[in-house]
């Protein structure tokens, strides 16, 4: 049908704006946590693009379903505020009959918050946690950054480095503070790089510098000037990141059982089940009347999500913590967000009657 068309081409419109904008939004945000963890010493600077695609595959799901939520909503208010709808429902045709083309439109997107929710999601949460344990592990040297102080071997060596090259791995003015036989030794160098050996071993090599060391609480102290000085660094130990609900598989999580189990395995199908009810909400939701501010059903429609949201993450916690059942919680939210959603259904659909008797 023409209306169908319509509708579809007008959603696919709003969706990809929407999308784009929510896309941009939640990168920039992750982006800016991870430079500020990587400027701090916390993460390498190589690891940051890895993270923050690790990162958006876990809240892509949340994010299409807002997108095809505000995509029906925004498109139908539209029809409304142009007096679209007014044609169309004037010619007969009920507000149920938009249930179709929404739901045509909505399944690709459904189907895709399924896969990421059940699947890429979990992979995602155990191939970050795999990956940061993969960094945290390379060199000492590899997590530092000019200008900020860093500590390794759990702060038995303390590395400064105020200018850093890049392309050749040249450093300048080097502090290296470090304990060794109950003498605290500090390092000072104009100059350094990084060197392996033949057997693997890696050296920070400092050049034209000197060497302070003292014994704590007696007077002895020596100093040492050096045109070469080896400093040996190490790899730590890639430790094995703990079991975790949000890293565990969908078969998994119902192999094992367990309420912590069982409530992540909740939240993976609530969130294309949430998909779903949010698109047919937004049908009565999108309302608008012309006379009256453009705003309100957008308010409206931000607080549901909200409650939705919070009904989800209730009932997840009262399923993790044995206070309901894991049936009674997969259907609970879904069916209290039903009852918002019909009623709405009910109001529009008797106020459409009456216009359309007082027509004839």
């Amino acid at each position: 049908m023409i209306f169908e068309r319509a509708a579809r081409r007008e959603f696919a419109q709003a969706a990809a704006g929407i999308s784009v904008v929510l896309l941009a939004i939640l990168t920039s945000i992750q982006l800016i946590r991870l430079l500020k963890d990587a400027a701090g010493g916390r993460i390498a600077p190589e690891g940051v693009l890895a993270l923050l695609g690790f990162a958006a595959v876990k809240f892509l799901p949340m994010l299409l379903t807002l997108t095809l939520f505000v995509a029906v909503l925004l498109a139908l208010s539209r029809m409304y505020r142009d007096s679209e709808m007014v044609v169309w429902l004037s010619s007969g045709l009920p507000l149920t009959a938009w249930v179709r083309p929404v739901m045509r439109f909505a399944l690709p997107i459904v189907l895709a918050v399924g896969v990421l929710s059940l699947v890429l999601s979990p992979w995602a949460n155990q191939a970050q946690s795999n990956f940061q344990a993969a960094l945290s592990a390379r060199s000492e040297l590899s997590s530092v950054s000019p200008g900020a102080f860093k500590e390794v071997r759990k702060g038995r060596q303390v590395y400064f480095i105020e200018r850093m090259d890049g392309d050749t791995g040249k450093i300048g003015n080097v502090f290296v503070a470090s304990i060794q036989d109950g003498k605290l030794g500090v390092v000072m160098s104009d100059s350094g790089g990084q060197q392996t050996m033949e057997n693997g071993d890696r050296f920070l090599v400092l050049e034209h510098g000197r060497r302070y060391e003292v014994e704590p609480g007696t007077a002895a102290f020596r100093v040492m000037a050096f045109e070469r000085y080896l400093v040996r660094t190490e790899d730590g130990e890639v430790k094995q990141s703990g079991a975790s609900p949000r890293k565990t598989s969908t078969v998994d999580l119902l192999r094992e059982g367990g309420n912590n189990m069982l409530s992540e395995l909740l939240w993976r199908i609530a969130m294309p089940v949430s998909a779903v009810v949010l698109a047919l909400l937004a049908i009565p939701l999108s309302y608008v009347n012309p006379r009256a501010g453009r705003s309100a059903n957008m308010l409206i429609a931000i607080i549901l999500y909200a409650i939705y949201s919070n009904f989800i993450s209730i009932a997840q916690a009262w399923v993790a913590s044995g206070v309901i059942h894991f049936s009674l919680g997969l259907f609970l939210p879904h069916l209290l967000m039903l009852l918002p959603m019909l009623f709405l259904f009910h109001k529009r659909m008797s106020v459409f009657g009456i216009w359309q008797r007082r027509g004839d």
